[in-house]
């Protein structure tokens, strides 16, 4: 099966492009990126980690050509070389032509040989042309000058933006009514994304059931669970049958799914996070749900997230019973994370000490009760009460952050709601903005497979 080739990068990015290749002349410019990669079996993804522009004084400028001298991008031809990274040419069509032209293809077929010559024959390279407005689309360039049609390019931003070579299907009737809250586009963008979901317990049970009614094209479900009798108060289509057989949670959902026939495909992955099978998988989604608990596999997906610059949706949960029959606390709290942000950690959600406690607890039981007998770490919290129509709530807030920024509607700016906390008990809701980037993280932003993966020894392949 042949791979598709997509371009993601951050809005930063995006808009350093747009000041750069739009300065008001009419004439076009250029630019070139520096690109980690994402290579899993379907995908080969390139993730924009530096923009370099050319200046226009080197440059002979037209309102439909450009030249500039290939020496100007030496250094960055032996960066890529030295690192094994890619190397993207953005471009603009100031007068909006949607289309390579035939002088695009010449000027590729002559540039992209040296490129490839200079970094290493076999890397995938790209041509990216932008058009005014912000919209893209792109090929990439074999070392034998053979154009490949990008199947995608995404921004990661406040807002998320999803451009696709043609216009897509017609929107089928089940979604119908979606399209007319939504628009068709929106409708269509659904209908081809590839959405990661990791733990399909409480919350992300639900979420997947709204992704699967939403027309999302693949989930991706990852959770190393069982269904037991303790789950069925909580997961939809699980079954007492399903707990008597200890069934995979991701198995359950994948059979709901299916069943439902609305041309979803799913991925069941029973695995942890934390294994190269499962990191692969979510790496080549579009977008991330994570449902899980613990610090631990949250702070692995954010820096998953942040490696291959993906957009993380995170859901917590938290009731607190009294013991006597009365509440405590009832309230929910959805996270928007994009890379070279702020992330879990530098939002205090938890530290690098629940990390650890985390991570210890898992690996060395006896060491871990130890350490909390002598007080060197602080206990990890044990399973809380968990109700069907609180989880409902908490899914819900976060599949429509998700659809805000696909298309926004919202009176506020994304960037006003970061974080959104939700109290049932009090009927209060509270929304945050983004925060300072992460010093521990950022840096990682667009770093894509390395080895081993995400820099952890305990992910080598």
């Amino acid at each position: 099966m042949t791979k598709e080739a997509s371009v993601r990068m951050t809005a930063r990015h995006h808009l350093q492009l747009l000041d750069h290749l739009f300065p008001g002349d009419g004439r076009e410019a250029v630019a070139f990126a520096i690109c980690g990669r994402s290579e899993g079996p379907t995908r080969e993804t390139l993730l924009v980690q530096q923009v370099e522009p050319v200046p226009y004084s080197i440059c002979q400028r037209a309102p439909d050509f450009i030249t500039w001298p290939t020496d100007h991008i030496l250094p960055l031809l032996d960066k890529a070389a030295q690192h094994n990274l890619r190397i993207i040419k953005f471009h603009s069509h100031p007068g909006g032509f949607a289309q390579f032209s035939s002088q695009d293809d010449r000027s590729d077929r002559s540039l992209f040989p040296f490129i490839s010559n200079w970094t290493g024959d076999g890397n995938t390279n790209a041509s990216v042309v932008v058009l005014p407005g912000g919209r893209m689309f792109g090929r990439t360039v074999g070392a034998d000058s053979s154009f490949k049609e990008l199947s995608s390019v995404a921004v990661t931003g406040d807002d998320l933006s999803f451009w696709y070579p043609d216009a897509g299907t017609t929107v089928p009737e089940f979604a119908m009514r979606h399209a007319q809250l939504f628009g068709a586009g929106t409708t269509q963008t659904m209908r081809r994304l590839r959405i990661g979901v990791v733990g399909c317990s409480g919350t992300g049970s639900i979420v997947v059931l709204q992704l699967a009614h939403l027309g999302v094209a693949h989930l991706v479900l990852v959770d190393p669970d069982v269904v037991e009798e303790k789950n069925l108060n909580r997961i939809p289509g699980a079954s007492m049958a399903a707990a008597l057989k200890r069934e995979f949670k991701v198995d359950v959902a994948k059979r709901y799914i299916e069943a439902l026939g609305l041309g979803t495909k799913a991925s069941a992955l029973p695995y942890d996070l934390g294994t190269p099978v499962a990191v692969r998988a979510i790496a080549e989604c579009d977008i991330v749900f994570g449902c899980m608990d613990g610090a631990a596999g949250r702070h692995l997906l954010n820096r998953l997230a942040t490696f291959y610059l993906l957009p993380y949706f995170d859901l917590g949960v938290r009731l607190d019973a009294d013991g006597k029959g009365g509440v405590d606390q009832v309230c929910g709290t959805v996270h928007y994370l994009q890379p070279g942000g702020s992330s879990l950690l530098s939002r205090g959600v938890f530290s690098l000490e629940d990390v650890r406690a985390e991570g210890l607890k898992r690996a060395d039981p006896e060491a871990y009760r130890e350490q909390l007998r002598s007080k060197y770490i602080v206990g990890v919290q044990e399973d809380r009460p968990a109700v069907i129509s609180v989880n409902m709530q908490i899914a819900s807030m976060a599949v429509n952050e998700m659809l805000a920024r696909i298309h926004p509607f919202r009176h506020e700016p994304n960037a006003a709601y970061a974080a959104s906390r939700l109290s049932v008990k009090h009927r209060e809701m509270f929304n945050e903005p983004e925060g300072p980037p992460c010093s521990l993280l950022s840096r990682h932003s667009g770093r894509g497979d390395v080895s081993p993966l995400l820099d952890r020894p305990d992910l080598s392949e």
